[in-house]
């Protein structure tokens, strides 16, 4: 282990400043934040529990997200690795896929019928649901490269457009999880190829509420934005038309609306959003999820606490997180981004037990998914180095697990 993967936030930040040639005044202004505030995120006493100001921060820098939360992280257990030895082999399956003729640099390999490579995008949805991205990285490249010469068979074409979307999905959420960032954007690229290929207003908003995804993980939030507002206003006409798989991408792109507008602290406009998707909640079903988006009510009020959280709203979003109905939850990513968010707000208003409360409980839930997040390797931190709780085994053993130093 090298020095740099021990730095906190706060560190590679100084780091980032001083390679500027900047004081913390300079920094501080830019950000329109006070000195003493900065200071205190350099050195560890104020948390950076909100990807809002992390992503001001690294805009300032001129820095990509990744140089300040020190991503990708390894683990000691491939169990725990979260797929990254599969990553090697996904970017080939990505460039090949991604690249004219890329079909051809694959020889003569016969792939697996479409409907058992449809059966096995549906598996391989469950794992990413499940948050088993170990599991998920031994078959997605392979699933991806059969894909790919299927789409050759002009049959069959937009059939296994339709399904390389969404095992390009799988490829996007688990290289974002991972900070493996260029290949999350190499994933949905070839989701917008499928998209545009194939033409329906479905594919073409399910690529989008994805693109969103990927700027969104990269801090690109006006990016993010735009995309969204594009998306809604390209595929409205087909809304009052169309069936439940449309509405509900609708009310998905929505809130990956709602969530941008927060973190650009635009309230009126996030609360606007989330009200929309709401809305188009209350008549689709409880258990929906339209390409892996999880749009349904319980989804709604998950991102609601998103939105409370972003926004800096502590009451807020604990007031919030009390009305999500989490045993409603089908997804184990779901219920352990719910439960992150949850301590997060804990931890805004001190409080500091329920806090721990709720990441280990993520912990139990999906360890992969939470052991590879910022926000819960800042907080770890935070709780560990605050000394204002007597649960001092339970947090070391935690930050132990996640390799902070």
């Amino acid at each position: 282990m090298t020095a740099t993967e021990h730095m906190t936030t706060g560190q590679r930040i100084a780091r980032a400043r001083h390679r500027n040639g900047w004081d913390q005044a300079t920094l501080a202004e830019k950000i329109g934040r006070s000195v003493s505030w900065l200071s205190k995120v350099e050195n560890g006493r104020l948390p950076l529990d909100r990807m809002s100001v992390v992503g001001q921060v690294a805009e300032a820098l001129n820095v990509e997200i990744a140089e300040l939360t020190g991503q990708p992280y390894r683990h000691d257990t491939a169990e725990l690795d979260s797929g990254h030895s599969a990553i090697p082999g996904l970017r080939l399956a990505l460039q090949h896929a991604s690249m004219p003729g890329g079909a051809a640099l694959l020889g003569s390999r016969e792939p697996r019928d479409l409907a058992e490579l449809e059966a096995n995008v549906k598996l391989a949805e469950r794992l990413r649901q499940d948050a088993r991205f170990s599991a998920l990285g031994e078959v997605l490249p392979g699933i991806i490269t059969d894909l790919l010469i299927s789409t050759n068979d002009e049959r069959n074409r937009d059939r296994a457009e339709g399904l390389m979307l969404r095992a390009c999905h799988m490829a996007r959420v688990s290289s974002n999880l991972l900070g493996h960032h260029d290949l999350g954007w190499t994933a949905v690229q070839r989701e917008l190829v499928a998209a545009q290929r194939v033409g329906s207003p479905e594919l073409v908003a399910a690529a989008a509420w994805d693109l969103c995804g990927v700027w969104l993980h990269e801090a690109s939030v006006d990016a993010a934005k735009n995309a969204a507002l594009a998306a809604l206003d390209q595929i409205e006409p087909h809304v009052g038309t169309g069936g439940e798989t449309i509405k509900a991408l609708w009310g998905a792109l929505h809130l990956r609306a709602a969530v941008a507008h927060s973190r650009l602290w635009r309230e009126v406009e996030a609360e606007s959003h989330l009200a929309e998707a709401r809305r188009v909640a209350v008549d689709l079903p409880g258990s929906g999820n339209v390409f892996q988006t999880q749009f349904n009510q319980v989804n709604t009020t998950i991102h609601a606490v998103e939105v409370s959280m972003e926004l800096g709203r502590p009451r807020e979003v604990i007031s919030r997180a009390e009305d999500v109905a989490v045993a409603e939850i089908a997804s184990s990513e779901r219920q352990a981004h719910y439960w992150t968010c949850a301590a997060a707000g804990y931890l805004m208003n001190r409080k500091e037990s329920d806090a721990l409360d709720a990441l280990l409980r993520a912990d139990r839930i999906a360890p992969q998914h939470v052991r590879n997040r910022p926000l819960v390797r800042n907080l770890v931190r935070d709780l560990r180095d605050s000394g204002k709780h007597r649960r001092e085994r339970e947090v070391s053993h935690l930050a132990s697990v996640m390799r902070l130093a």
